[in-house]
Order: C-alpha cells, then structure tokens, then sequence
C-alpha cells in the first residue's frame, strides 16, 4: 500500500491485493481492532471504524471477517497494544519516504526499517525531515476502465458531494476533497451509487525525485517491496517520479 496519486500505484495495490491478501486483510484488521478499543463498536458512533470498513470493502475484505473482527476487539480478543509511528527517511539519490506503521514493539518495528533503508541504499532520517515535502489530501479513486463513467454527470456528482477538484481518465476517476471532508464526500457518492478502488487520505508529494541510474532504480523497487511487505507497515509515501517506468519494463 505504497506510493503517490497516479493509477499505476493504485493499480500496484491492486495486483498485491490479489497476490498477498491475507497480509492485506491482516492490516486492515489491525486498524480495525484498533479503532474499535478506541471508540466502540458501533460504526454509527465510531467514524473511523465507518471508514476502516469502508477500506476493507474495497479490497474485497468478506463481510463475515470484518464483523469477526469487530466482536474480537469488542470482546476484549485482541492483546496486543498498538500504537501509531511514522518514521521518514531517504531512499536512493534521495527520494523521500514517509512510513506509517501500526506495531506492538517500536524496537522491532524500527529495527527492520532501519535495515532495509541501509541495505538498498537509503537512510532513516529524523521525523520532519521529509514531510514538509508533502501535503495531506484526501483521495478517492473510481474505477473507470469497466464502467466508462459520462464526466460530465460525474463532475456534478463530485462536486455536489463536496469534493474540491478530480481528474478524470480512461482507466480511473481521481477525486480529491480536504482531508476533514473526505468521509463526507465518501458517503455522499456512495449513496449516489459509486463504489471505490480506495478512499483514504494520502501524503501527495509537492515535487518529485527521478532515479535515473538503473541499479538505483531496482534498489528503490526492492526498498517499497521490503517495506510493503512487513506486517507492521500499513502506509508508505514516496516522491520517486519514474517508478513507472520500472514497473512497465
């Protein structure tokens, strides 16, 4: 779950989703267990337990396991103590990278980070050193490519719900709302009958970072690979510009 605002990230999720989903269940889970001990059960009374099943939905989470999840945490099932870390560091010829994780050992979890920045040719800065780089905005992606959505009828749609500007393409409708709005926005499309790829607040970098050395380039894809793959990370930001271009080779 890594990446900025283009279809070919969304895309990468996607296909990770279809070929790991346990883990990604496994994350999303987290997050739900989490915002359950934090506000309840009830997704009437709880926004952010509303959004978490929202996210699970769009990546094909069963209902079955999201309600298992819920009574677990209800009921006092789940142990383990959670808590939110961000760390920031660098990837190769500077790309930023801002990670989010969700874990139940900071040592463990910084640790492993720590290692993969060093092994693929990066480093973990200090918090702030890259996140003035990047801006909160919340994102809502539409998939396009099946159901050939009219732009017109769909502009007014997002408008009316809120929503602050969209882009729309072939494969995908971007719709971009503040941060506070998105949920809002969410629900209000929802009931006009759409449905998402993902609605979340992502990190949108203002500038980018190109890697033009090759072997950088397959280190900077092995660094997102590593990070993605553990289980504490549930988020990772980065600005590399031509990540693209690897993925279409």
């Amino acid at each position: 779950m890594s990446g900025h605002s283009k279809w070919s990230n969304i895309k990468r999720k996607k296909e990770k989703t279809d070929s790991q989903r346990a883990k990604i269940f496994t994350k999303i889970g987290r997050e739900i267990s989490v915002a359950v001990r934090e506000a309840g059960p009830d997704p009437e009374s709880n926004g952010k337990l509303r959004d978490l099943i929202a996210k699970a939905k769009s990546n094909n989470v069963p209902n079955d396991n999201i309600d298992r999840i819920i009574k677990k945490a209800a009921g006092g099932g789940e142990k383990n103590d959670y808590i939110d870390i961000v760390y920031e560091g660098y990837g190769p010829c500077g790309v930023a990278v801002i990670v989010e994780a969700l874990t139940d050992n900071r040592n463990r979890t910084a640790g492993d980070l720590r290692h993969y920045f060093d092994k693929f040719g990066g480093n973990l800065g200090q918090n702030g050193c890259v996140s003035f780089m990047f801006a909160q905005k919340g994102v809502i992606v539409i998939d396009n490519e099946d159901n050939k959505l009219d732009e017109e009828k769909v502009m007014e749609d997002c408008f009316d719900a809120g929503a602050v500007d969209f882009s729309f393409e072939d494969d995908t409708v971007e719709i971009f709302a503040d941060p506070g709005e998105l949920r809002d926005v969410r629900e209000a499309l929802e009931k006009k009958g759409y449905s998402f790829i993902s609605a979340e607040v992502e990190m949108i970098p203002s500038t980018y970072t190109r890697i033009d050395d090759p072997e950088l380039m397959v280190k900077m894809q092995r660094l997102l690979e590593h990070l993605d793959d553990n289980d504490d990370v549930q988020n990772v930001w980065h600005n590399w510009e031509n990540e693209d271009e690897l993925e279409e080779e």
